[in-house]
């Protein structure tokens, strides 16, 4: 053996030691957030899967289904600061970034001074952030892909690590902002919260209306999240799987024979990306130490649906993204 492969085989244990060790606390999370989320199993995968990839999330769903809960309850259970904003019409970006204030001393010196609005947050909830004029829907564009936010031409930094969820109704559209395609890719994936099974509400029912109340306990700190966030990005892909993220993401794209001309529009390679991490991420939560195809069928609707628009033709004919995305799984075999 080579002074070369020995390092290489010394780092292959050494990851594969810190990600059994990480898993464990990741199941730990997620049993955390199920014993005060009812019968969302897929949901929460998805926004810790979302997370541990370090991305942001967009949640759709009616109300009532527990959004904010979810995400006070992550912040909880992930040991992050959270902080909530609720979008409205008349909501302005210095609202969401912060403001410079000028403060007079008692000497009667005067300077100013830069007040931090929620977006210093660790976790960020947006609800419903299409009610939110344009102009403030971009003022989370810089901070979501860039880490830092510019006011008065100075930079100030966000914390480490930093996530946006965000919420949307996807039945009350009067006076709302559709996401521009821009700040959409800027989503990890879109995660769809649907109504739960009747077992889940049952238990539900039996278990929110009555003294006691299940309360979210701390599993991790911000610091055990970055580690895991780290590790996501040391373990290995197989050559399978790339090939099958990138079949799938270029069979999604205008231009490709076959489902490709029902499309106006495609994913970008960022969806690729999205799906790399994503996928790593899903196999650390269950305790594996490497993705397989079946990641990238499970992951493949909620990081690619909000990064298709399917044209006119398309939709008279019945189409729905949906039904592309599932014809595109089909062919992973």
């Amino acid at each position: 053996m080579s002074a070369v492969e020995k390092p290489a085989e010394d780092l292959a244990a050494l990851v594969e030691k810190t990600a059994e060790t990480v898993a464990g606390s990741l199941g730990k999370a997620k049993t955390a957030i199920g014993a005060v989320i009812f019968g969302q199993e897929e949901v929460i995968e998805r926004v810790l899967v979302t997370i541990i990839s370090g991305g942001h999330g967009l949640l759709v769903g009616v109300p009532g289904l527990a959004k904010t809960k979810l995400v006070e309850t992550l912040g909880t259970v992930l040991g992050l600061d959270a902080r909530r904003v609720q979008f409205t019409p008349d909501l302005m970006p210095s609202d969401i970034i912060g403001t410079e204030i000028l403060d007079e001393t008692a000497s009667g010196k005067r300077a100013f001074r830069f007040v931090k609005g929620p977006v210093f947050a660790q976790l960020l909830m947006a609800d419903e952030i299409n009610r939110a004029s344009p102009r403030t829907q971009s003022a989370l564009l810089q901070a979501m892909q860039e880490y830092h936010v510019t006011v008065a031409g100075e930079r100030h930094d966000l914390p480490r690590p930093f996530h946006v969820l965000a919420t949307q109704n996807p039945i009350e559209q009067e006076g709302t902002y559709p996401l521009p395609e821009a700040q959409l890719d800027r989503f990890l994936m879109q995660i769809d919260v649907n109504y739960p099974d009747r077992d889940a509400e049952r238990k539900m029912l039996i278990g929110t209306t009555g003294i006691d109340e299940a309360k979210a306990k701390n599993a991790l700190q911000a610091e055990d999240l970055l580690a895991a966030q780290r590790l996501v990005r040391r373990l290995p892909v197989g050559d399978k799987v790339v090939e099958a993220i990138l079949d799938i993401v270029r069979s999604a794209r205008p231009g490709e024979k076959g489902i490709g001309e029902k499309l106006a529009w495609g994913p970008g390679p960022r969806a690729s990306q999205s799906l790399m991490l994503a996928t790593r991420a899903r196999a650390l939560i269950d305790g594996r130490l490497a993705p397989s195809v079946d990641d990238v069928a499970a992951l493949a609707e909620p990081i690619l649906k909000h990064r298709m628009a399917l044209t006119f033709a398309a939709r008279a004919d019945g189409d729905t993204i949906n039904s592309v995305i599932a014809k595109l799984i089909e062919r992973l075999g």
